[in-house]
C-alpha cells in the first residue's frame, strides 16, 4: 500500500486486534477467504436492482453471485427458496441491506404505516435501538411501545407481555435483542402476536450463527420475518439478511394484497438504499458456506459452552450475572450493585480491563437508573475467543483475571 498514513493504522490495528481479549459480543474475526471476497475486485460495481432486473449492465457475474448468497442463506437455515415450489418454500430473502439497523429500518418502512406501532424489548432490559427507542429513527417515525423483563427473574414473563400486547395491539412485535442472555420462546410470541393480530418479526442478528449451529431454538416455524446481521456469532462480514414469509401479504393503496417480500424489496432499494456492495455480499455467501459445515456446528455449541463456563465462573466468584446465567454467547455482568467487591461502574470495567488488554463493553441491566455512558454492568461475549480456540477451562480462567481486576 502507498498511502503510508493508512498503512500504519492498518497494522496498528491488526496488531491491536491480535493482542487482545476480545470479549465483544457482537464481533468476531472472520477467515481470509470472507477478507479476500471483501477486498476483491466487486468493490468496482454498480449493480443497482436485483438480479435479472438491473439498471446498469454488465452485471452477469454479479447476478450469479447475489443469486448464489440467497441460495446458501436458505440452505442454512433450512429453508427451500420460494421458487422451489416445496411446502417448505414459504420464505424469501433479500441480502442488500448493508447492516442490521437499515434492514430492521426497510421492515418497518414496508410493514408498518407511519405513525403505526412498533413493541420491542426495551433497550435496558436487553433489546436494540432499531426496536423502536425513542433516540432512532424507528422511535421517531413509528409509535413505539416496550416490554421488558420481570424485576425478579430478569427474564421475559409472557403471559405479561400478552396482557400488554393485548393492550396495545401493536402492528409488529420485534421478538430480538442486544444484551438478553436466555433463550426467546419463540412460540409464544407467536402465540402473542397472534392474539392481538401483529406481524411477528424476530431479530436473529446476536443468535444467527448458534441457530445455524444447532444450538438454539430457530425462529423460522413461528417468525413472518426474520432478520439478521452477518457479522456476530455467524461470523461474516458486516451486512444484514431480511428472510420474509411468501404468503404474507398487506394490501396496497388500490387494495391489491401484496406479499411481504415484495415490500421489503421495495423498501429496501429504492426506499432506503442506491447500489448493494456486492463485495460485501459475496463474503456474506463466503461465510454462509463456512457456517454450513461441521465444523461450525462443533465451533457454535463451543460457544455456548464457553458461556456458560464465564458465567459460572463469575458467579462462584461473587459477581451477580444478569438472570442468574445464560443460554447464548453473552454474560451480562451487574458490576455496580452485585459486584463482589461492589461499587464499580461499567465504564470503570470497562476502563480497567482495557487497560490490560481485555475488550468489553459497557452495558445497561434491568432497571438500570445510571446513565449510558457509564451504566451499571458490562456485556460480555464468547463467539470472538473461541474463533481463536479457547475452551471452558480458558474462560474459567478469564473469569477469575477478570474477578482480580474488578476487585482492586
Amino acid at each position: 500500500m502507498k498511502d503510508s498514513e493508512i498503512k500504519k493504522l492498518l497494522n496498528a490495528e491488526k496488531a491491536c486486534q491480535k493482542k487482545a481479549v476480545n470479549l465483544i459480543a457482537s464481533e468476531n474475526y472472520v477467515s481470509r477467504d470472507v477478507l479476500e471476497a471483501l477486498g476483491s475486485e466487486l468493490t468496482n460495481k454498480y449493480a443497482e436492482g436485483y438480479p435479472g432486473k438491473r439498471y446498469y449492465g454488465g452485471n452477469d457475474c454479479v447476478d450469479k453471485i447475489e443469486t448464489l448468497c440467497k441460495e446458501r442463506a436458505f440452505k442454512l437455515f433450512g429453508l427451500d427458496s420460494a421458487d422451489a415450489g416445496a411446502q417448505a418454500g414459504k420464505w424469501k430473502v433479500n441480502v442488500q441491506p448493508l447492516s442490521g439497523s437499515p434492514a430492521n429500518l426497510a421492515v418497518f418502512l414496508a410493514l408498518v404505516p407511519p405513525g403505526g406501532k412498533i413493541m420491542g424489548m426495551s433497550l435496558t432490559d436487553g433489546g436494540h435501538l432499531t426496536h423502536g427507542q425513542k433516540v432512532s429513527a424507528t422511535g421517531k417515525l413509528w409509535t413505539s411501545v416496550h416490554f421488558g423483563v420481570d424485576k425478579k427473574t430478569e427474564m421475559i414473563d409472557y403471559s405479561v407481555l400478552m396482557k400488554q400486547a393485548l393492550a396495545e395491539r401493536p402492528a409488529i412485535i420485534v421478538a430480538g435483542f442486544t444484551a438478553y442472555p436466555r433463550t426467546v420462546d419463540f412460540k409464544q410470541f407467536r402465540e402473542i402476536a397472534d392474539a392481538c393480530g401483529a406481524i411477528l418479526m424476530v431479530d436473529m442478528s446476536h443468535v444467527a450463527g448458534l441457530v445455524a449451529g444447532g444450538v438454539y431454538p430457530s425462529p423460522f416455524p413461528y417468525a413472518d420475518v426474520v432478520t439478521t446481521t452477518t457479522h456476530k456469532t455467524l461470523r461474516g462480514p458486516r451486512s444484514a439478511l431480511i428472510f420474509s414469509r411468501i404468503d404474507k401479504s398487506q394490501l396496497n393503496t388500490r387494495g391489491v394484497p401484496v406479499p411481504f417480500p415484495d415490500l421489503i424489496d421495495k423498501a429496501v432499494f429504492p426506499g432506503l438504499q442506491g447500489g448493494p456492495h456486492i463485495n460485501q455480499i459475496a463474503a456474506v455467501a463466503v461465510a454462509l458456506k463456512e457456517a454450513s459445515t461441521p465444523t461450525f456446528k462443533k465451533y457454535a455449541t463451543q460457544v455456548v459452552k464457553n458461556a456458560k463456563a464465564l458465567a459460572d465462573e463469575l458467579s462462584i466468584l461473587g459477581w451477580r450475572v444478569i438472570s442468574g446465567g445464560t443460554d447464548s454467547h453473552l454474560v451480562l455482568v451487574d458490576t455496580w450493585m452485585g459486584g463482589a467487591s461492589g461499587g464499580v461502574t461499567g465504564g470503570e470495567a470497562s476502563d480497567r480491563l482495557e487497560q490490560v488488554g481485555i475488550i468489553v463493553n459497557k452495558n445497561a441491566i434491568p432497571f438500570d437508573t445510571r446513565s449510558p455512558m457509564d451504566p451499571s454492568g458490562i456485556r460480555l461475549g464468547t463467539a470472538a475467543e473461541t474463533t481463536r480456540g479457547k475452551k471452558e477451562a480458558d474462560f474459567r480462567a478469564l473469569a477469575r483475571r477478570i474477578d482480580k481486576i474488578l476487585r482492586k
